[in-house]
């Protein structure tokens, strides 16, 4: 794991499209606690919970859930992640993004840090140009049938390994988690 996550030391992630990189990780300070994203010159903030109301996300739709990125100011397509993300029906109601006219994009810098985290993959067929995001239900389905669209070179954003690495996510986030 690259950095621990903390302002010293964030974490040096890629964005799903592998095109950019960015440095992530907890502000404790602030109020509420926050995941914090620094892109160039640009500070994006989200609620820190937003990772774990992600992952329990991911877990219940047991299915693809295409991350469908978007600012702020753009409407958010119908189910994907960056809609859950702004939904007033979600923990939240409402957006999880802190800073107005820097909410949006949650699809683009949240999935990562799962990643990172142990607790999510990302899923990209190469015949496709969009990433997808699946539960752990059909990665199984993936292995234990060898399709041809199942050998892609694929990463995959799925709540797997949830008892393996819970405690240790937990530690990351300072906070409890409740997938167990």
């Amino acid at each position: 794991m690259s950095g621990a996550g903390t302002p010293d030391s964030p974490w040096a992630l890629t964005t799903p499209s592998g095109k950019s990189e960015y440095q992530a990780g907890r502000d404790e300070s602030a109020d509420p606690p926050a995941l914090v994203c620094q892109v160039g010159s640009t500070r994006l903030s989200y609620q820190r919970r937003c990772a774990e109301d992600l992952q329990a996300m991911l877990k219940t739709a047991g299915d693809w859930v295409l991350p469908g990125a978007a600012d702020e100011q753009k409407p958010a397509t119908e189910g994907t992640v960056e809609a859950w993300g702004r939904a007033p029906d979600h923990p939240v109601g409402g957006w999880y993004g802190l800073k107005k006219g820097l909410r949006g994009r949650l699809a683009v810098y949240v999935p990562p840090v799962l990643e990172q985290l142990g607790l999510a993959d990302f899923q990209s067929p190469i015949s496709q140009n969009r990433r997808r995001l699946t539960s752990n239900r059909l990665s199984a389905r993936l292995s234990a049938v060898p399709t041809a669209r199942a050998r892609q070179n694929r990463r995959r954003l799925t709540s797997n390994r949830l008892s393996a690495k819970c405690s240790m996510a937990a530690a990351i986030l300072g906070a409890a988690c409740c997938m167990g």
